[in-house]
């Protein structure tokens, strides 16, 4: 049976045709581990292959996991992909270096606080709810330009994209269209969009992040398990 390793390095050739495939460099595009209720020692046998983008879903999880890690790996990047609650806003600051999941003005404003307090400023990305799905996070496209004033303007977070998860069984492009096209509105350079199976897509689509769980690390354990 393969490890993280050999499959994390499968998943970035297949990442590197892809961006053959759209005409894009190999280097345009960050290959986003996601490691979410994976354990430490699956993380290392990634980290082994000399790749150092990694996802969590959950603060908790990764002030539990990434301390340690960082001791061996302190170059490793730590992408913060799940939802947020706006009291771990500072714990999320203090962690990671790059938030996908802003989707609120109350949250921006707590990130902004503790990037005041800590002097650490991760880059922050606007979760976008494509899908109108009411159980999912993210803001409204047609909410979007206030939350992007209040994050620029007010809070003064340093904004350099836009995220979104498609709904499932849904064909993707439409959403990723979309998204692409509300970052070019606003000057936001960076999408986070595309997952394990449809990650090529999203990098046709103009992805410069795709986040890649179970191709690396297998089927997810059960939280807690």
């Amino acid at each position: 049976m393969t490890g993280p390793g050999e499959r994390l390095t499968a998943v970035a050739g297949r990442l590197r045709e892809a961006c053959e495939r759209a005409g894009r460099p190999a280097d345009g595009v960050a290959l986003i581990a996601v490691s979410k209720f994976h354990p430490a020692e699956a993380v290392l046998d990634a980290l082994a292959t000399g790749h150092r983008c990694f996802g969590e879903s959950r603060v908790q999880e990764a002030q539990a996991k990434w301390p340690a890690l960082r001791e061996r790996c302190p170059d490793a990047e730590l992408h913060l992909i799940g939802s947020l609650q706006t009291n771990k806003a500072a714990a999320a600051v203090g962690i990671f270096d790059v938030i996908h999941s802003v989707d609120r003005p109350r949250l921006a404003a707590g990130l902004a606080a503790a990037m005041e307090r800590t002097g650490r400023r991760p880059r922050c990305l606007i979760q976008v709810d494509t899908g109108a799905e009411e159980q999912k996070g993210g803001v409204a496209p047609a909410a979007l330009a206030a939350l992007v004033k209040e994050c620029r303007d007010v809070c003064e977070l340093p904004l350099t994209g836009l995220m979104c998860i498609p709904p499932a069984g849904e064909d993707p492009v439409p959403h990723f269209r979309l998204l692409r096209s509300l970052a070019a509105e606003h000057g936001l350079a960076e999408l986070s969009m595309g997952m394990s199976a449809d990650f090529g897509t999203a990098v046709a689509e103009g992805a410069t992040m795709v986040r890649v769980g179970s191709a690396v690390f297998g089927p997810r354990p059960r939280p807690g398990a």
